[in-house]
């Protein structure tokens, strides 16, 4: 199975092309030989069985990449974790997840230490000259992201070694990605987006890749102007920071073949401002548990279909189902980890990932974004579930009930907004219901606004309508 692990793709592409930059990382290149070099002294280094989980905190940088393609050799299993997320949320995450150890980046040491489970800078990442290493097994798990699920709780999305390697072959053909390409990577690799849908595929393809430690609108316009990428990645929230950017009009972006965007429905006005800089905006569409490209609106398209999501990868099975997506193929994940049932894998039993996104399909087979059937609201390309800030807000005494919707936002498409009604007698205002937050969940997740209702909008078995209550928060926002 050595064709689907990632590993052994890298080692071929460091054979073809050793002297070959693979990363540009803060003034530092290294070479496809240098890389495959450090993934094997790593892998021969870690002190894991296969099948041991491996977590990773921090900021983007090479050892995330080099840890991905190690336990792709000794068959362990990354987990990166949102750094944006709360001590609390990763001591979730990691009591279900259970790793050996965890690698931190320089920033996250003191966090890091507080959560109770062996940490490791990855500053000293383990490495040895001999060992011998486990042959690399296309089947075996290989990358564990989690999400928010239909419940709020945490949940972790399983790709294997496979499902990466399928997953980079949509890439290739979604970006028409090949060696001769250079991909600048500015976000978050804790996310597929930012790790499966540019990056590792571009490993994978004998490109190269720039990674920024952190999204900077300002880097990302000296960094296209000066190392020339032809492709990245940015969600709405970061294309409006270039926009609105003081260099955006002065930097030459002609070295972009195409600029790739997703996570959510992409206003127009955001595709219109690089269409009219002559770079064309393709699209990715999926979910952590696609891991993530399911469709894309490809270079070729792009003009002519501004706001589509595209058509759906050649290597995935996609179909609507009443309306919503649903996709099936080798990319996608093999279930939740810790699932203790069929019911609690993800899947229904044909293997279909039902999306919880609704959508249309033109006359072309092109497929438009138009709603969520599920809750989740997506700020800036982070989930976040009702459940999670309902739950905070049901622990204040001083409210008798309250609800969590989306509302739209300038800057984030999208933000929670949280509906409260006060219990009797109850002195409360706005800022200290955001106060009730504070610790408790990642910032973002906060809620943007809080309005203050006499009762909820329900149904007759005591549900909150959330389409009536998003009416009357529009309402009353609106009239503020």
């Amino acid at each position: 199975m050595s064709e689907l692990n990632p590993a052994r793709i890298l080692e071929r592409r460091a054979a073809e092309a050793p002297g070959k930059a693979a990363i540009h990382f803060e003034g530092e290149a290294i070479s496809y030989a240098d890389l495959w070099r450090r993934v094997q002294a790593v892998a021969r280094g870690l002190a894991i069985a296969p099948g041991d989980r491996i977590a990773y905190l921090g900021y983007n940088e090479p050892a995330l990449l080099v840890l991905l393609f190690a336990a792709a050799l000794r068959n362990g299993i990354v987990v990166p974790l949102n750094w944006r997320l709360a001590p609390g949320e990763h001591r979730r995450i990691l009591a279900d997840c259970a790793p050996r150890v965890l690698y931190y980046g320089a920033e996250f040491e003191a966090p890091a230490g507080a959560l109770g489970i062996p940490a490791a800078s990855t500053r000293a990442l383990p490495s040895a000259d001999e060992g011998r290493l486990e042959p690399g097994n296309g089947e075996r798990d290989l990358l564990i992201v989690y999400t928010s699920g239909t419940t709020g709780a945490p949940k972790g999305a399983v790709l294997t070694q496979s499902a990466i390697v399928w997953n980079a072959r949509n890439s290739f053909h979604a970006h028409e990605l090949g060696a001769e390409d250079h991909v600048l990577t500015a976000l978050p690799m804790f996310h597929v987006g930012g790790l499966n849908i540019q990056t590792v595929p571009a490993l994978l393809a004998g490109a190269t890749v720039t990674l920024h430690r952190r999204f900077d609108p300002g880097l990302w316009l000296a960094d296209v102007a000066s190392r020339r990428p032809t492709h990245s990645l940015l969600v709405p929230a970061t294309m409006s920071a270039v926009i609105g950017h003081p260099k955006w009009r002065e930097t030459d972006l002609s070295s972009l073949k195409m600029l790739n965007t997703g996570s959510m429905v992409v206003p127009d006005s955001l595709i219109h401002a690089f269409h009219e800089r002559g770079v064309p905006v393709g699209q990715v569409y999926g979910s952590t548990e696609t891991a993530p490209i399911a469709v894309v609106l490809r270079r070729e398209d792009a003009f002519r279909k501004v706001g589509s999501a595209g058509r759906p990868s050649p290597h995935c099975e996609v179909k609507l189902l009443d309306g919503e997506i649903c996709v099936r193929g080798p990319s996608v994940m093999r279930g939740y980890w810790n699932a203790r049932s069929d019911a609690d894998r993800g899947l229904d039993p044909e293997g279909w990932f039902h999306s919880g996104d609704l959508a249309q399909i033109d006359e072309d087979g092109f497929y438009r974004i138009v709603g969520r059937s599920k809750d989740i609201i997506i700020s800036g390309g982070e989930n976040i579930h009702p459940a999670e800030l309902e739950n905070v807000l049901a622990d204040c005494p001083q409210i008798a009930e309250a609800a969590v919707v989306g509302i739209p936002d300038p800057r984030w498409g999208e933000a929670a907004c949280a509906a409260v009604v006060p219990a009797s007698g109850a002195a409360l205002d706005e800022a200290a219901v955001l106060r009730l937050f504070e610790g408790r969940l990642a910032r973002f997740k906060h809620p943007r606004k809080v309005v203050f209702l006499p009762e909820l909008p329900k149904n007759a078995m005591a549900k909150v309508r959330r389409a009536e209550l998003r009416r009357l928060l529009d309402e009353q926002l609106r009239g503020a």
